[in-house]
């Protein structure tokens, strides 16, 4: 068993949170005792494909945090299918492991969007305000949900990010992230 994990399981692992978009990403942090997540920032960028800047600001918070390990959300259909955000989420996450040399687990996101715009609703945000808040509230939920899966239970659903890939670009020959 990895050793990020074992901290994990004992409750002592820092991690990031990433809500990857379009064009944004947001992002969140565990506090020092791996308990809660909270919300950090939404990095922005003009272009899907231009992710350079991106991944040099995560690499820097993870860095500056500590992190041990980054979570990911995957993106998939209801019906667990996945699609071409959930392959671009995918090689996204190996551009962050090669760029952070830290471990990525990708944990399902389905959902998280719209239980962030309620979240924001019951709490009376402006709905002009929400589209601002929403990727970093998703980021939340994601690294949440996983630190609450760690503690309760110690068992993380792994994903084979490889096997998802090669399946994707099988289905869509010519397939460039």
């Amino acid at each position: 068993m990895e050793e990020w994990f074992m901290m994990a399981a004992a409750g002592s692992i820092r991690a990031l949170g990433l809500d990857f978009g379009a064009k944004t990403v947001g992002v969140s942090a565990s506090d020092a005792l791996g308990v809660t997540a909270q919300g950090l920032e939404i990095i922005r960028r003009k272009s899907e494909n231009k992710l350079r800047q991106t991944l040099a600001r995560i690499d820097e918070l993870a860095r500056e945090r500590r992190v041990e390990v980054i979570v990911l959300g995957l993106p998939r259909t209801m019906g667990g299918k996945v699609s071409e955000r959930t392959y671009r989420t995918l090689k996204f996450g190996e551009m962050v492991q090669k760029r952070t040399n830290l471990p990525v687990v990708y944990w399902d996101e389905r959902l998280t969007t719209v239980a962030a715009d309620r979240t924001m609703q019951a709490t009376a945000v402006a709905e002009q305000d929400r589209k601002t808040y929403v990727d970093e509230i998703a980021a939340m939920l994601i690294l949440q949900g996983y630190l609450d899966c760690v503690h309760h239970s110690g068992n993380v659903p792994e994903t084979d990010a490889e096997a998802l890939i090669a399946a994707y670009e099988s289905e869509h020959p010519g397939t460039v992230a």
